[in-house]
């Protein structure tokens, strides 16, 4: 008896569902199971749930697949098909058009599911081997906050695997070739018979390559790539947050049919100055009572250096004001943020006699009752909320 969920409960959809709406619930489920959209502690468990909705989608999408499934439930798709000719020919392109918006590769199907040992999109090296997107690789690089607002260039240094230079990623010695595997007969595949089933599976002996080296590269060792570093320039954007991910096309490692991608992680430092809300920053200025009483003129901190801003008279302490446009810029180029600036009124923890008598001359014009121990406390808890 079949363990395999319904293909329906699995994309959460009707048994009567349209292939719209089959489409639409898978392309919901895979971007939010895509193992590059998740933490890395996820990765394994998110990888496993977009196989069973991809597995889910190729059997609904297909209308054959479909009404066989439907009649007969997992046992006639199994009976009928191998694992990995489920997939084939199944419409994950179109669906996913716009997935750059989302920061994916065109080969990310192929990617993950070549780890299971097959090809969705059928196409093959001469050899007979499959034709594999390179690996993507991920650094991250520290910044200024100076450094998120006005954009930067910075130097990377990326260890990633590059094609043999020797053997052109063959694998096979300079003036060799590879010869077909013996056993697969160059499919890269063995099927296996029991009766009414057949399985077919990766052959063990050349791996799926569909072909054997006689006499490895000295070079490489036969694995057609070697190691190295390079110093790739990454330009940061203006704008950019903490977390923030840039993708740089064709940087990753190389493949049989081209290389990956890196991906670039920002890591914002702390500023001593400043806290960012959004593309808003907050700072905090201590000034004297008598300015916060009388107003006054005072210089306030801003990513570009020092401006002046007035206070007006009487100013509480805790009183937020705004720099209009002294914030950080939006990475996206709608508009640039505002700097909110908190005023902390700085009361002075002793008195001379004579500040005292001018105090409680002051107290007493107010209408203050000076004669209560108390009254200082009171003063200064009116002047620093």
């Amino acid at each position: 008896m079949s363990t395999k969920r319904d293909y329906y409960e699995i994309l959460g959809v009707r048994k009567s569902a349209s292939l719209e709406e089959i489409k639409k619930a898978y392309r919901e489920l895979a971007l939010r199971y895509h193992p590059d959209r998740v933490p890395a502690e996820q990765k394994k468990e998110a990888e496993e749930k977009f196989k069973e909705v991809s597995e889910a989608y190729a059997v609904l999408s297909d209308a054959q697949k479909r009404a066989l499934y439907d009649q007969y439930g997992h046992s006639g798709i199994d009976q009928k098909y191998a694992y990995e000719d489920i997939f084939r020919g199944a419409d994950f392109n179109s669906i996913f058009r716009d997935l750059g918006d989302f920061g994916f590769g065109g080969g990310i199907f192929e990617d993950i599911f070549s780890d299971l040992g097959f090809d969705i999109s059928g196409s093959r090296t001469r050899s007979g081997g499959r034709a594999r997107r390179g690996r993507d690789l991920e650094i991250s690089v520290s910044i200024s906050l100076e450094e998120a607002a006005q954009g930067a260039e910075k130097t990377v240094t990326v260890p990633r695997y590059e094609v043999c230079s020797s053997c052109g990623g063959s694998g096979a010695k300079a003036g060799t070739k590879k010869t077909a595997c013996p056993r697969c007969k160059g499919s890269g595949r063995t099927v296996v018979s029991n009766g009414f089933f057949q399985l077919a599976q990766t052959c063990s002996q050349c791996r799926g390559e569909g072909s054997i080296i006689q006499t490895p590269c000295p070079d490489c060792r036969g694995e057609g790539r070697t190691k190295a570093t390079h110093r790739i320039k990454v330009k940061i954007p203006a704008g950019v947050d903490n977390g923030s991910q840039l993708r740089m096309r064709g940087e990753g490692e190389a493949g049989t049919a081209g290389r990956g991608d890196l991906y670039v992680l920002i890591e914002v430092r702390p500023h001593p100055d400043f806290e960012r809300h959004g593309n808003d920053l907050l700072t905090e200025i201590s000034v004297s009572l008598s300015k916060a009483i009388l107003g006054a003129e005072v210089d306030v901190p801003t990513l570009s250096g020092h401006v002046k801003m007035k206070i007006p008279a009487g100013t509480q302490s805790g009183t937020v004001f705004r720099l209009r446009e002294k914030g950080i810029p939006d990475v996206h180029g709608r508009g640039t943020g505002d700097e909110l600036v908190r005023v902390n009124v700085s009361i002075p923890g002793r008195l001379s006699s004579e500040q005292r008598k001018l105090i409680e001359e002051f107290a007493r014009l107010s209408g203050e009752d000076t004669n209560k121990a108390s009254f200082t406390d009171k003063f200064k808890k009116a002047f620093n909320k």
